[in-house]
Protein backbone atom coordinates (compact mmCIF):
# COMPACT_ATOMS: atom_id res chain seq x y z
CA UNK A 1 0.00 0.00 0.00
CA UNK A 2 1.33 3.52 -0.99
CA UNK A 3 2.79 5.74 2.21
CA UNK A 4 -0.26 8.61 0.50
CA UNK A 5 -3.02 5.90 1.64
CA UNK A 6 -4.43 6.63 5.02
CA UNK A 7 -5.76 3.63 6.68
CA UNK A 8 -8.97 4.51 8.71
CA UNK A 9 -11.10 2.20 10.94
CA UNK A 10 -14.43 4.11 10.71
CA UNK A 11 -14.98 7.36 8.27
CA UNK A 12 -17.71 9.56 9.34
CA UNK A 13 -19.01 11.48 5.40
CA UNK A 14 -21.05 14.52 6.79
CA UNK A 15 -20.96 17.00 10.28
CA UNK A 16 -24.71 17.12 10.55
CA UNK A 17 -26.33 15.77 13.78
CA UNK A 18 -26.57 12.01 12.36
CA UNK A 19 -22.79 12.69 11.77
CA UNK A 20 -21.41 14.13 14.75
CA UNK A 21 -23.99 11.34 17.28
CA UNK A 22 -22.34 8.69 14.97
CA UNK A 23 -18.88 10.09 15.75
CA UNK A 24 -19.69 10.41 19.63
CA UNK A 25 -20.61 6.76 19.76
CA UNK A 26 -17.90 5.35 17.63
CA UNK A 27 -15.42 7.46 19.38
CA UNK A 28 -16.61 5.76 22.88
CA UNK A 29 -16.54 2.03 21.12
CA UNK A 30 -12.42 2.95 20.13
CA UNK A 31 -13.38 3.16 16.68
CA UNK A 32 -11.33 6.35 16.35
CA UNK A 33 -13.70 7.52 13.72
CA UNK A 34 -12.40 10.55 11.21
CA UNK A 35 -15.04 12.73 10.26
CA UNK A 36 -15.17 15.00 7.48
CA UNK A 37 -17.45 17.93 7.61
CA UNK A 38 -18.26 18.48 4.20
CA UNK A 39 -19.35 21.52 1.96
CA UNK A 40 -21.13 22.86 4.65
CA UNK A 41 -19.82 22.05 8.07
CA UNK A 42 -23.13 21.97 10.40
CA UNK A 43 -25.42 20.59 8.37
CA UNK A 44 -28.80 22.30 7.56
CA UNK A 45 -29.34 23.13 11.11
CA UNK A 46 -25.99 25.69 10.49
CA UNK A 47 -29.13 28.18 8.46
CA UNK A 48 -31.60 27.21 11.80
CA UNK A 49 -31.24 30.34 13.68
CA UNK A 50 -33.63 28.47 16.51
CA UNK A 51 -33.45 25.47 17.69
CA UNK A 52 -36.31 24.92 20.41
CA UNK A 53 -37.58 21.36 19.58
CA UNK A 54 -33.68 19.20 19.97
CA UNK A 55 -33.99 18.03 23.93
CA UNK A 56 -32.02 19.36 26.34
CA UNK A 57 -32.23 22.88 25.27
CA UNK A 58 -35.32 24.19 27.71
CA UNK A 59 -34.47 27.80 26.33
CA UNK A 60 -33.67 26.57 22.87
CA UNK A 61 -30.87 27.16 21.21
CA UNK A 62 -29.61 28.54 17.76
CA UNK A 63 -28.56 26.39 14.73
CA UNK A 64 -25.02 26.84 14.96
CA UNK A 65 -24.56 27.15 18.50
CA UNK A 66 -25.98 23.34 18.74
CA UNK A 67 -23.59 22.07 16.00
CA UNK A 68 -20.63 23.73 17.25
CA UNK A 69 -21.57 21.78 20.69
CA UNK A 70 -22.02 18.82 18.99
CA UNK A 71 -18.57 18.89 17.41
CA UNK A 72 -17.04 19.73 20.77
CA UNK A 73 -18.57 16.73 22.53
CA UNK A 74 -17.38 14.18 19.37
CA UNK A 75 -13.96 16.25 19.80
CA UNK A 76 -13.78 15.29 23.46
CA UNK A 77 -14.08 11.66 22.95
CA UNK A 78 -11.18 11.59 20.19
CA UNK A 79 -13.08 11.58 16.70
CA UNK A 80 -10.72 13.14 14.47
CA UNK A 81 -12.80 16.22 12.95
CA UNK A 82 -11.33 17.55 9.43
CA UNK A 83 -12.13 20.31 6.52
CA UNK A 84 -12.47 19.43 2.97
CA UNK A 85 -15.04 16.90 1.39
CA UNK A 86 -15.30 13.36 -0.18
CA UNK A 87 -15.63 14.17 -4.12
CA UNK A 88 -15.48 10.20 -4.94
CA UNK A 89 -15.72 6.37 -3.78
CA UNK A 90 -15.13 2.99 -4.39
CA UNK A 91 -17.68 0.45 -2.47
CA UNK A 92 -16.75 -2.00 -5.07
CA UNK A 93 -13.96 -4.29 -4.05
CA UNK A 94 -13.93 -5.75 -0.18
CA UNK A 95 -11.70 -2.25 0.59
CA UNK A 96 -14.05 0.95 1.16
CA UNK A 97 -12.11 3.91 -0.50
CA UNK A 98 -12.87 7.60 -0.72
CA UNK A 99 -11.09 10.23 -1.65
CA UNK A 100 -10.96 13.89 -0.51
CA UNK A 101 -10.83 16.74 -2.46
CA UNK A 102 -10.10 14.52 -5.56
CA UNK A 103 -6.47 14.14 -4.37
CA UNK A 104 -6.02 12.13 -0.90
CA UNK A 105 -6.83 8.45 -0.77
CA UNK A 106 -8.50 6.66 2.37
CA UNK A 107 -9.12 3.08 2.81
CA UNK A 108 -11.95 2.49 5.26
CA UNK A 109 -12.91 -0.58 7.40
CA UNK A 110 -16.31 1.17 7.93
CA UNK A 111 -18.05 4.09 6.57
CA UNK A 112 -20.95 6.43 7.72
CA UNK A 113 -22.59 8.17 5.35
CA UNK A 114 -24.14 11.30 7.21
CA UNK A 115 -24.30 13.73 3.63
CA UNK A 116 -27.88 14.61 4.50
CA UNK A 117 -30.11 16.65 2.07
CA UNK A 118 -30.30 20.07 0.67
CA UNK A 119 -33.80 21.73 0.48
CA UNK A 120 -34.86 23.22 -2.94
CA UNK A 121 -35.30 26.65 -3.30
CA UNK A 122 -36.56 29.30 -5.95
CA UNK A 123 -33.31 30.94 -5.81
CA UNK A 124 -34.82 34.32 -5.80
CA UNK A 125 -32.71 36.72 -4.52
CA UNK A 126 -35.06 38.35 -2.00
CA UNK A 127 -35.24 35.11 -0.78
CA UNK A 128 -31.77 33.55 0.02
CA UNK A 129 -31.29 37.52 1.49
CA UNK A 130 -34.12 36.46 4.22
CA UNK A 131 -32.73 33.16 4.38
CA UNK A 132 -29.47 34.18 5.36
CA UNK A 133 -31.08 36.76 7.79
CA UNK A 134 -33.05 34.19 9.64
CA UNK A 135 -35.78 36.73 8.94
CA UNK A 136 -38.85 34.65 7.62
CA UNK A 137 -37.55 32.22 4.98
CA UNK A 138 -38.02 28.45 5.72
CA UNK A 139 -37.86 24.92 3.85
CA UNK A 140 -39.50 23.80 7.22
CA UNK A 141 -42.80 24.21 8.92
CA UNK A 142 -42.36 21.39 11.59
CA UNK A 143 -39.27 23.12 12.74
CA UNK A 144 -40.32 26.73 12.35
CA UNK A 145 -43.77 26.93 12.48
CA UNK A 146 -44.16 27.68 15.83
CA UNK A 147 -42.54 30.81 15.54
CA UNK A 148 -45.17 32.53 13.19
CA UNK A 149 -48.13 31.33 15.79
CA UNK A 150 -51.37 33.31 15.12
CA UNK A 151 -49.28 35.27 12.38
CA UNK A 152 -49.88 34.90 8.31
CA UNK A 153 -47.95 32.79 5.80
CA UNK A 154 -47.02 31.90 2.69
CA UNK A 155 -46.07 28.32 1.21
CA UNK A 156 -44.99 27.50 -2.43
CA UNK A 157 -45.47 23.98 -3.26
CA UNK A 158 -48.32 22.06 -4.77
CA UNK A 159 -47.11 18.09 -3.81
CA UNK A 160 -47.83 15.67 -0.50
CA UNK A 161 -44.85 17.35 1.18
CA UNK A 162 -46.22 21.09 0.66
CA UNK A 163 -49.61 19.73 1.38
CA UNK A 164 -48.86 18.46 4.69
CA UNK A 165 -46.80 21.42 5.52
CA UNK A 166 -49.25 23.84 4.53
CA UNK A 167 -51.75 21.64 6.43
CA UNK A 168 -49.64 21.81 10.03
CA UNK A 169 -49.02 25.59 9.63
CA UNK A 170 -53.26 25.78 9.24
CA UNK A 171 -53.34 25.03 12.92
CA UNK A 172 -50.96 27.42 14.06
CA UNK A 173 -50.91 30.23 11.83
CA UNK A 174 -54.00 32.83 11.14
CA UNK A 175 -53.73 32.58 7.55
CA UNK A 176 -51.91 30.44 5.25
CA UNK A 177 -51.81 31.39 1.46
CA UNK A 178 -50.58 28.45 -0.97
CA UNK A 179 -48.95 29.21 -4.41
CA UNK A 180 -49.55 26.57 -6.77
CA UNK A 181 -47.31 26.92 -10.03
CA UNK A 182 -50.01 25.24 -12.27
CA UNK A 183 -53.58 25.10 -12.71
CA UNK A 184 -53.52 21.63 -10.41
CA UNK A 185 -51.74 20.05 -7.10
CA UNK A 186 -49.10 17.08 -8.01
CA UNK A 187 -50.23 15.90 -4.39
CA UNK A 188 -52.20 12.91 -3.63
CA UNK A 189 -56.23 13.18 -3.80
CA UNK A 190 -56.26 13.10 -0.09
CA UNK A 191 -53.98 15.94 0.72
CA UNK A 192 -55.43 17.87 -1.44
CA UNK A 193 -59.13 17.57 0.04
CA UNK A 194 -56.96 18.17 3.42
CA UNK A 195 -55.31 21.50 1.78
CA UNK A 196 -58.75 22.19 0.42
CA UNK A 197 -60.95 21.79 2.97
CA UNK A 198 -59.33 23.54 5.49
CA UNK A 199 -61.13 26.62 5.88
CA UNK A 200 -57.82 29.41 6.63
CA UNK A 201 -55.83 28.18 3.79
CA UNK A 202 -56.00 30.12 0.24
CA UNK A 203 -55.31 27.92 -2.66
CA UNK A 204 -53.52 30.87 -5.61
CA UNK A 205 -53.35 28.52 -8.50
CA UNK A 206 -51.47 29.40 -11.56
CA UNK A 207 -49.16 31.67 -9.70
CA UNK A 208 -45.43 32.66 -9.27
CA UNK A 209 -43.79 33.95 -6.57
CA UNK A 210 -42.10 37.33 -8.29
CA UNK A 211 -40.59 38.77 -4.97
CA UNK A 212 -40.22 38.50 -1.18
CA UNK A 213 -40.60 41.63 0.53
CA UNK A 214 -39.17 42.90 3.46
CA UNK A 215 -38.00 45.39 5.73
CA UNK A 216 -34.19 44.78 5.43
CA UNK A 217 -34.27 42.72 8.20
CA UNK A 218 -37.65 40.12 8.45
CA UNK A 219 -40.26 39.56 5.73
CA UNK A 220 -43.69 41.91 5.60
CA UNK A 221 -44.89 40.13 2.44
CA UNK A 222 -44.76 38.26 -0.94
CA UNK A 223 -45.17 39.73 -4.19
CA UNK A 224 -46.82 37.09 -6.97
CA UNK A 225 -48.13 37.04 -10.19
CA UNK A 226 -50.57 35.24 -12.01
CA UNK A 227 -49.45 33.24 -15.09
CA UNK A 228 -52.80 33.42 -17.06
CA UNK A 229 -53.67 37.22 -16.54
CA UNK A 230 -50.46 38.83 -15.33
CA UNK A 231 -51.85 40.49 -12.47
CA UNK A 232 -49.58 41.64 -9.76
CA UNK A 233 -50.69 40.93 -6.26
CA UNK A 234 -48.85 41.54 -2.59
CA UNK A 235 -49.55 39.50 -0.37
CA UNK A 236 -48.87 40.48 3.51
CA UNK A 237 -47.18 37.45 5.30
CA UNK A 238 -44.35 37.35 8.02
CA UNK A 239 -43.32 34.20 7.12
CA UNK A 240 -42.13 32.28 3.79
CA UNK A 241 -42.26 28.28 3.39
CA UNK A 242 -41.05 27.19 0.69
CA UNK A 243 -41.66 23.05 0.29
CA UNK A 244 -40.54 22.17 -3.54
CA UNK A 245 -38.94 19.38 -2.48
CA UNK A 246 -35.18 18.28 -1.13
CA UNK A 247 -32.32 16.89 -3.08
CA UNK A 248 -30.43 14.36 -0.87
CA UNK A 249 -26.71 15.00 -1.17
CA UNK A 250 -25.70 11.23 -2.34
CA UNK A 251 -24.61 12.01 -6.15
CA UNK A 252 -21.26 10.34 -5.60
CA UNK A 253 -22.45 7.05 -4.85
CA UNK A 254 -24.45 6.13 -7.45
CA UNK A 255 -22.99 3.04 -8.69
CA UNK A 256 -22.55 1.58 -5.51
CA UNK A 257 -25.42 2.24 -3.15
CA UNK A 258 -28.80 1.16 -3.60
CA UNK A 259 -31.02 4.67 -4.11
CA UNK A 260 -34.51 5.34 -4.75
CA UNK A 261 -36.24 7.32 -7.79
CA UNK A 262 -35.35 10.62 -5.62
CA UNK A 263 -31.77 9.82 -5.10
CA UNK A 264 -32.15 8.30 -0.71
CA UNK A 265 -30.09 5.95 -0.20
CA UNK A 266 -32.71 2.70 0.67
CA UNK A 267 -31.31 0.98 4.22
CA UNK A 268 -32.29 -2.36 5.27
CA UNK A 269 -35.48 -1.71 7.14
CA UNK A 270 -34.88 -1.35 10.40
CA UNK A 271 -31.22 -0.61 10.86
CA UNK A 272 -28.28 1.81 9.25
CA UNK A 273 -27.04 -0.74 6.63
CA UNK A 274 -27.33 -0.48 3.25
CA UNK A 275 -26.24 -2.95 -0.01
CA UNK A 276 -22.69 -2.82 0.49
CA UNK A 277 -21.27 -4.53 4.00
CA UNK A 278 -19.01 -2.09 6.44
CA UNK A 279 -21.29 0.88 4.67
CA UNK A 280 -23.98 2.49 6.74
CA UNK A 281 -26.12 5.57 6.59
CA UNK A 282 -27.94 7.94 8.49
CA UNK A 283 -29.61 10.96 9.09
CA UNK A 284 -31.76 12.88 6.08
CA UNK A 285 -29.41 10.81 3.35
CA UNK A 286 -32.23 8.34 3.73
CA UNK A 287 -34.71 9.76 5.61
CA UNK A 288 -37.39 11.62 3.73
CA UNK A 289 -40.11 11.53 5.94
CA UNK A 290 -39.59 12.92 9.11
CA UNK A 291 -36.18 14.95 8.44
CA UNK A 292 -36.12 16.16 11.90
CA UNK A 293 -32.51 16.89 13.89
CA UNK A 294 -33.65 14.73 16.45
CA UNK A 295 -34.07 11.61 14.36
CA UNK A 296 -30.94 12.23 12.45
CA UNK A 297 -29.20 12.05 15.82
CA UNK A 298 -30.59 8.98 16.35
CA UNK A 299 -29.82 7.19 13.14
CA UNK A 300 -26.35 8.73 13.55
CA UNK A 301 -26.18 6.45 16.44
CA UNK A 302 -27.85 3.62 15.16
CA UNK A 303 -25.18 3.56 12.21
CA UNK A 304 -22.08 3.43 14.88
CA UNK A 305 -23.44 0.22 16.75
CA UNK A 306 -23.79 -1.55 13.98
CA UNK A 307 -20.82 -0.64 12.56
CA UNK A 308 -19.20 -1.68 15.89
CA UNK A 309 -20.83 -4.80 15.49
CA UNK A 310 -20.30 -5.27 11.97
CA UNK A 311 -16.15 -4.69 13.48
CA UNK A 312 -16.51 -7.01 16.21
CA UNK A 313 -17.92 -9.63 14.34
CA UNK A 314 -15.39 -9.05 11.64
CA UNK A 315 -12.42 -9.06 13.88
CA UNK A 316 -13.80 -11.88 16.02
Amino acid sequence: MSDTIEKVKCLIIGSGPAGYTAAIYASRANMFPVLYQGTQPGGQLTTTTEVDNFPGYPEGVSGPEMMIQLQQQAERFGTDVRDGWITKVDFSGDVHKVWVNETKEIHCDTVIISTGASAKYLGLESEQKYLKLGGGVSACAVCDGFFYRNQEVVLVGAGDSACEEAHYLSKLCKKVTMIVRRDVFRASRIMEARVRNTKNIEILFNTNTDEVLGDGQVVTGVRVKNNITGEITEIPATGFFVAIGHKPNTDIFKGFLDLDETGYIINVLGTSKTNVEGVFVSGDAADHVYRQAVTAAGTGCMAALDAERYLAAKEG
